[in-house]
């Protein structure tokens, strides 16, 4: 085959004859491209972290199979992005008949007025590229979507403008998926989809052709059709028609990121931080594991409900306002760097309480609870990967690496973090602790000094998860103290200050 450049020079069928081009099918030119990519091992799904051993092979062998595909999976699990991907496996360009509405291969044209064109012209019928980017269409299925939007109708004004009678097939206004000829057509959240207008995708799907009102008319359009689905959509809001589900050739299941590595590549790489923002504000991966494992808690926590999922735009979304929350805090205090601490994971409850449902439909102020009481989950959960485990040390007395700092507090002292201290303040706020830099240094060899101040203030968070320490929340900062004394404060009651609290608090709503 020719060069791109050299292909694009070609305007007549004449010429397209002469260079040897050879038509194929858009299931074939996926196929034999697909192919390709694989001897060559290229990835065609670039930007898709932790699907290499699962979702993409059954992607590759479907489209090998020439199959129609749906994408099963709960929000957030890169369903549409898959979709969209699936372009870069199209020819760069492919010729039409100029002019044509239905993307017309010169070779078979589908449409009257290609045909009419054809007959007129023969080898002098002008050729137009279509580049890939153009041979994409996505419709996302709402109950309000027509016959007519999908397939066509009869247009009274072109039958007026054209002075053309309703029997004439020139009068037909095509819908989106005869225009999507030679196309990649992804209809998203299928069972929105209402029944009838599924059952006018059934011989699109097995014959390939359409029939618009009672125009006696076959159009054998050439269509790759990805559909996607959410679970939840089967019982909530609709379901696919059994007839319909039969014609989808490879149902793919998707799923959620199966380790905090592969969460953190696939939130660095969709998170928006301004040129600024990333100048300011460094972050440790301290605070990037903790933020996966807030997803990790959510999807596991008996509060939130497991059907409708925890979508990855919820760790986009909480690094996105974790860097904003520090660094509106450097701009409070003049600075020009600062460091994320733990304790600016308070603004990252916005992102979690629009991306969680809950099992129990409270107000709304039962959605931040439920918010602070995962962050509190995830900071117990990496807590004992950087430090020993608080109720094992707890036995181990005088050797307790713990012991001076609870000694600290046990005498009748508290800290008071601020929220937006200055990054002197923080740090002199945080040395009070009698033996609790020494607890970091000993724990951690050769760390740099901004981690240490972070790691001396996730001691304090780790141990008051750990019912070791008292922690309370207050208007512009966070308390800790001895956890005898904090028991008595009445503030803290309704707060998610441990387990058994949670579940006397969550009861109590119900």
């Amino acid at each position: 085959m020719k060069s791109t450049q050299s292909l694009l020079s070609i305007q007549t069928l004449g010429e397209l004859k002469a260079a040897g081009y050879q038509v194929r099918s858009i299931k074939e030119e996926l196929r034999e491209n697909l192919i390709r990519k694989i001897r060559n091992h290229e990835n065609p799904f670039e930007g898709i972290w932790g699907y290499e051993e699962s979702v993409i092979p059954d992607i590759e062998r479907a489209i090998l199979s020439k199959h129609h595909i749906i994408l099963l999976g709960l929000r957030g699990q890169a369903k549409t992005r898959i979709a969209r991907l699936m372009v870069n496996l199209l020819d760069e360009y492919i010729p039409v008949v100029a002019g044509s509405e239905l993307n017309d291969d010169p070779f078979c044209p589908i449409s009257r007025y290609a045909k009419d064109l054809l007959a007129e012209k023969g080898d002098a019928t002008p050729i137009a590229w279509l580049h890939r980017s153009e041979r994409y269409t996505e419709k996302l299925a709402t109950p309000d979507v027509s016959v007519a939007d999908l397939i066509g109708d009869a247009d009274p004004i072109k039958a007026a403008s054209l002075k053309l009678p309703y029997s004439d097939e020139r009068v037909i206004h095509f819908g989106l998926i005869p225009r999507s000829h030679r196309c990649i057509f992804v209809i998203n959240e299928l069972p929105d989809l209402q029944a009838r207008i599924q059952v006018a995708l059934f011989n699109i799907l097995q014959e390939g052709d359409i029939q618009i009102r009672g125009f006696k008319m076959r159009l054998p359009l050439d269509i790759q059709f990805v559909f996607t689905a959410n679970p939840e959509d089967y019982t909530n809001r609709g379901s696919i028609v059994t007839p319909l589900k039969d014609r989808i050739d490879s149902q793919i299941l998707t799923h959620y990121p199966k380790s905090i590595e592969i969460g953190k590549k696939i939130t660095a790489q969709e998170a928006h931080l301004a040129p600024q923002q990333k100048d300011r504000v460094q972050i440790s991966e301290l605070l990037r594991n903790l933020i996966e494992q807030i997803a990790v808690e959510a999807r596991q926590s008996e509060y939130v409900d497991a059907k409708s999922g925890v979508s990855a735009r919820l760790t986009i979304s909480a690094l996105e306002n974790l860097v904003s929350a520090a660094e509106r805090r450097l701009l409070l205090n003049n600075e020009t760097q600062t460091y994320a601490r733990i304790n600016d994971l308070i603004g990252v409850i916005p992102s979690i309480t629009g991306k969680i449902e809950l099992v129990y439909e409270g107000e709304q102020e039962g959605t931040a609870n439920v918010a602070q009481h995962l962050i509190s989950k995830a900071i117990r959960s990496q807590f004992v990967q950087y430090f020993p485990e608080p109720e094992k040390a707890k036995k181990m007395k005088e050797k307790n690496p713990y012991h001076e700092v609870l000694e600290w507090f046990g005498s009748g002292n508290t800290l008071d973090l601020l929220n937006d201290a200055s990054n002197e303040t923080y740090r002199r706020e945080l040395r009070k602790v009698k033996g609790l830099e020494n607890l970091v240094q000993s724990t951690f060899k050769n760390i740099s000094e901004n981690e240490k101040f972070l790691m001396m203030e996730f001691a304090l968070h780790g141990l008051a998860e750990y019912s070791q320490l008292s922690k309370k929340m207050l208007t512009r900062s966070l308390q800790f103290s001895d956890l005898l004394s904090g028991m008595f404060n009445t503030k803290d009651f309704g707060k998610f200050d441990d387990e058994d609290d949670d579940e006397f608090d969550w009861k109590k709503r119900k």
